[in-house]
């Protein structure tokens, strides 16, 4: 069993300075979480995964195709793999769990 608590988990995201933190990868799942801070801009591209959102904390607006939908607290959105799609009007601080299916493979530049 793996188990987390997402204070520890905001913690470490916070440590490696980076909007995503993946802590949970196994072949057929990840899980991460990405963070946003309020007027932010949202980076991500399309990914060749599915994916799940649960929204922790904040409130802005997700895009998905052509689509938009305002989420909050408790929202849960899924998102299929290769679906361009990107959080905007980002109201208050997003905390987000992300899940994918299979494992997401997080690229960095160097």
């Amino acid at each position: 069993m793996d188990a987390f608590q997402i204070g520890d988990v905001a913690a470490r995201r916070r440590q490696t300075g980076e909007s995503y933190l993946q802590f949970l990868g196994k072949g057929s799942l990840s899980v991460g979480l990405y963070e946003l801070a309020a007027g932010s801009e949202d980076p991500q591209q399309p990914h060749a995964e599915d994916e799940v959102y649960y929204i922790v904390e904040g409130r802005a607006t997700l895009r998905a195709g052509d689509q938009d939908r305002a989420v909050g607290p408790g929202a849960i959105v899924f998102v299929a793999a290769n679906v361009p799609h990107r959080f905007h009007t980002i109201e208050e601080t997003l905390s987000v769990l992300v899940f994918f299916a299979p494992e997401h493979t997080v690229v960095r530049d160097t």
